[in-house]
């Protein structure tokens, strides 16, 4: 669910510095990548679902849960790109890891990555140091450049609207394990083409001009192409 806040100018300056990072063109050697994390629930069936006349599945009220695993989305909006972890926790030393394996493997060649990503407890650049020692530490966070979503601003996150996507198509179906839930997101990662869906950001702004508010939207539009 999207949380629209009051206007306020430091929402507007941290939003606007976000919306500048997505203007910018694609630079393979400075890719902007956008880091999101999501819980999945793990459900067994007592019963074996029943399929309604009308295509709708019937799920029994009793059920079998297995814990909660957390899915990390990693999406480059330009390129189309996007990788998605599985892991069994949500910290900040899971996230060191997540950053540490986009920087070290995934982005090798790039001189610096700009990371979107929003103001949790866990993006916290400190955690590269209780990870690994600190020469690689400080390597890796050199290569990036970090860009954070203003407080309640998280759809600004097109890692998001990736989730949304991936919730819908391959895991809103109850799953009973993590090796079942791996299978299904990483089918849905081989059918994506390589730059299929390709995200685009579009955010209108009318401001209005006060002496106690001088940078405050009049309206947001927010939609994906």
């Amino acid at each position: 669910m999207w949380i629209i806040p009051e206007a306020s100018p430091e929402f507007v300056c941290q939003m606007e510095q976000v919306l500048d990072v997505y203007k910018r063109p694609y630079d393979a050697k400075h890719p902007v990548v956008c880091l999101d994390e999501s819980p999945k629930q793990l459900i067994e069936e007592k019963r074996t679902p029943v399929k309604a006349s009308n295509g709708t599945t019937l799920y029994d009220s009793e059920y079998i849960r297995h814990g909660v695993k957390q899915l990390y989305m990693l999406f480059e909006p330009l390129a189309g790109k996007r990788n998605v972890e599985v892991r069994d926790s949500n910290n900040r030393l899971e996230w060191a890891k997540i950053v540490a394996d986009l920087v070290e493997s995934q982005y090798l060649s790039a001189r610096k990555i700009i990371l979107v990503q929003d103001n949790l407890k866990a993006h916290k650049p400190a955690a590269m140091y209780k990870v690994f020692e600190p020469a690689r530490a400080k390597a890796i966070l050199d290569k990036i450049e970090f860009v954070f979503t203003p407080k309640h601003g998280s759809w600004l996150n097109m890692a998001e609207i990736e989730f949304s996507v991936i919730k819908r198509q391959a895991i809103k179906n109850r799953i009973a394990d993590k090796e079942t839930l791996e299978k299904k997101i990483d089918l849905w990662q081989k059918k994506k083409k390589p730059g299929a869906g390709k995200g685009k950001l579009a955010v209108s702004i009318q401001r209005r001009q006060s002496e106690t508010q001088k940078a405050l939207p009049d309206y947001l539009t927010f939609m994906m192409h």
